[in-house]
C-alpha cells in the first residue's frame, strides 16, 4: 500500500527507504503554533511528521501568510533544500500538538551516497511535489473555489484513510484560516461553503475540525468547473 501511494504522494518514499531514515531520525515534540524551522534557515535536516500536522508558508512584508501545503502524517518534506544546499524557502508551523522525525542532512547523504535508487526516490518525490504545486495554480485559475475547497478536504479526508485505515465517519483536523489563506479566499467564503454543505448533510464542523459524512457529494462538488 505505501509502495502505490508513494507515485502520487510527494512525501511518500518506499517502505526501504523510510525504514532507513527512521534509524538515523530523533523525535521532536512540537505544541501547536510552534515553528519547525524558519524562512530562510539552514537546510540542516530532512523531517517526517510522525503524528500531528504541519504547514509549510510563506509570509509577506505586510504580514500576509500564504499556505504553500499541509504535511500530514508519514510524510516526509524539506527535501529540495536539503540537496539544493539553499535556505528554507518557507516557514513550517504545526497547526496541532505534533511529534516530527529529524534526520541529520550527514546522514541522509550518506545513504543516497551508497544507494543511487535513494537518490532517485527523492527526485521522483521533488517532481511529484512540483507537480503537486503547478496543479494547485491551475485549479486556482480554472476552477470555482467550491471545486477547490472540495478536493483539499477529499485530499485531506484520504490522507486521514491511509494513516488510520477505513472508517466512518472520518474527522480532520481543520482550520478555516488556514484554508483561506490555502486557496487565497477570504475566511468568510469558506465559512459560506461550509456551513452551505453542512446543510445539505455532506460535513459536520465543529472548533478547528470537520468530520466527512458523505465523500461522494464532496466528489460531485469537486468536479466543478469555471465554464
Amino acid at each position: 500500500m505505501q509502495q502505490d501511494r508513494a507515485q502520487h504522494d510527494p512525501g511518500i518514499l518506499s517502505p526501504e527507504l523510510d525504514a532507513a531514515l527512521r534509524q538515523h531520525a530523533r523525535r521532536r515534540l512540537l505544541g501547536r503554533g510552534e515553528q519547525l524551522y524558519a524562512l530562510g534557515s539552514t537546510p540542516d535536516a530532512l523531517f517526517c511528521v510522525e503524528k500531528g500536522m504541519l504547514r509549510l508558508s510563506v509570509t509577506s512584508a505586510g504580514g500576509r501568510e500564504s499556505v504553500l501545503s499541509v504535511v500530514s502524517q508519514n510524510q516526509w518534506f524539506g527535501e529540495a533544500s536539503l540537496f539544493s544546499g539553499e535556505p528554507r524557502g518557507n516557514d513550517a508551523i504545526a497547526i496541532v500538538d505534533s511529534a516530527v522525525l529529524t534526520v541529520p542532512a550527514a546522514a541522509v547523504h550518506q545513504l543516497v551516497d551508497h544507494r543511487p535508487d535513494f537518490l532517485l526516490q527523492f527526485l521522483s518525490m521533488m517532481g511529484r511535489r512540483y507537480r503537486m504545486i503547478l496543479s494547485r495554480m491551475d485549479d486556482t485559475v480554472l476552477r470555482p473555489l467550491p471545486a477547490r475547497l472540495a478536493r483539499e478536504v477529499l485530499q485531506a479526508h484520504g490522507r486521514e484513510l491511509e494513516a488510520a485505515g477505513p472508517h466512518y465517519p472520518v474527522t480532520l483536523n481543520f482550520s478555516q484560516e488556514e484554508m483561506s489563506q490555502m486557496l487565497g479566499a477570504s475566511r468568510q467564503s469558506i465559512n459560506r461553503l461550509l456551513k452551505q454543505w453542512e446543510q445539505s448533510g455532506a460535513i459536520k464542523v465543529a472548533y478547528r475540525s470537520l468530520t466527512v459524512l458523505d465523500p461522494g457529494a464532496l466528489r460531485a462538488l469537486a468536479e466543478l468547473d469555471g465554464g
